[in-house]
């Protein structure tokens, strides 16, 4: 078998059609908890009505939906991001490179 049958996977996400947010804040991020009010409130700005799609909190190494890169671990791609990306994300809100990374669609459009 030639090299030119297999699939060329992504290396990167496609984040055309999303706008990426990533905060600049004078004190570093306390907690997970922190992070996600912070970012709810730049949705909220943007579209009003959000829903969020998909999390990522490597303090704990936690992602949701949970359980999505496991399906990914030869992936450059991280399963939470290719969730969000394939459901219908508009904003990704990231912060602190990576440290906390929340994605959204907007609701009623």
């Amino acid at each position: 078998m030639s090299n030119e049958s297999y699939c060329n996977l992504p290396t990167e996400p496609d984040y055309s059609g999303v706008t990426i947010i990533e905060p600049k804040l004078e004190q570093p991020i306390e907690d997970y908890q922190q992070a996600m009010k912070l970012a709810d409130q730049e949705a909220e700005k943007l579209y009003g009505d959000y829903m969020l799609l998909a999390w990522y909190d490597r303090d704990r190494d936690f992602e949701s939906p949970q359980h999505a890169s496991e399906c990914h671990v030869n992936s450059a791609i991280p399963g939470y991001i290719d969730y969000a990306l394939y459901h219908g994300a508009k904003l990704k809100v990231d912060f602190e490179q990576g440290r906390f990374v929340f994605f959204y669609m907007p609701v009623g459009f």
